[in-house]
């Protein structure tokens, strides 16, 4: 860092826009913090002081024309005091110098953590909690003479009270809620209204009777009993019986005794 930068203690932080570019009235867009500096912190305020001078002496010698302007702007204001227009610091402001700065629109401030990491949700860097700021003191010659605070970076430290959110509650704006009975609408044919929720109708009750005759249970069907399937018969095949035949051997004839011939069947035996 140059001698005309410096880094601040914890401080608290008010008026932040870090990540999306405030276009004040009659200003160019830039981002930009307000530091509430405690009076108690030395060691920023020294660092502040010395960058202060480096900053002065070189505006002395590049930017006044070697001599100190007798209105110098810039610097730290009182919160104990008033601002320029007359009216008081706010009461965060009790006890604290009051340091903006700010950097223009191509110069995006780094945001970080406490480890140094960059943070990108805009929610977790707000007016009213703690912080420490880098910034650049430079003096400047335009339509006046001064020196301003460029803005560096910026490291959350911890969380704090909210300052200047300008919300409210409802019932702190309006009071508490008076009860209402809910609209109704008549019916229409075919068309929904919007916001009202027809009631339907509620559908008549008639007293349950009765009835005048004995309930009888519905007849059973009487059904022929189940008769198993016929087995099918078939015919039984008788095995053919063929005549037996006498095998055709050769017919005997009874032998005559006398002569030891055959004597054919018929025929008278001889000595008989």
């Amino acid at each position: 860092m140059n001698a005309s930068t410096f880094t601040t203690g914890e401080v608290r932080a008010s008026f932040v826009h870090l990540f999306t570019p405030d276009a004040a009235p009659g200003c160019d867009p830039a981002y930009s913090i307000t530091a509430l500096i405690p009076k108690t912190d030395a060691a920023t305020l020294g660092a502040f002081s010395a960058a202060y001078e480096d900053a002065k002496n070189y505006g002395i010698q590049k930017r006044w024309n070697g001599a100190l302007p007798p209105v110098l702007l810039g610097g730290l204001a009182d919160g104990d005091g008033v601002k320029s227009d007359g009216t008081p610091y706010g009461p965060e402001c009790k006890g604290c110098y009051v340091l903006k700065c700010k950097s223009n629109v191509e110069n995006k401030p780094l945001v970080v953590d406490q480890r140094n990491q960059e943070i990108l949700d805009s929610r977790k860097v707000y007016s009213g909690c703690y912080v420490r700021v880098n910034a650049t003191l430079v003096p400047y010659n335009n339509q006046s003479k001064g020196i301003t605070s460029i803005l560096n970076a910026v490291q959350f430290v911890r969380d704090g009270e909210p300052l200047g959110s300008g919300q409210v509650t409802a019932a702190e704006a309006f009071g508490a809620p008076v009860a209402q009975q809910p609209a109704s609408m008549p019916a229409t044919s075919g068309y929904a209204v919007p916001g009202y929720a027809p009631t339907p109708a509620a559908a008549p009750m008639y007293p349950q009777q009765a009835p005048a005759y004995p309930q009888q249970a519905a007849p059973v069907p009487a059904y022929p009993p189940q008769q198993a399937a016929p087995v099918p018969t078939y015919p039984q095949q008788v095995t053919p019986v063929y005549p037996q035949q006498a095998p055709a051997y050769p017919q005997q004839w009874p032998v005559d005794p006398i002569t030891g011939q055959p004597i054919p069947t018929g025929m008278p035996v001889m000595g008989m």
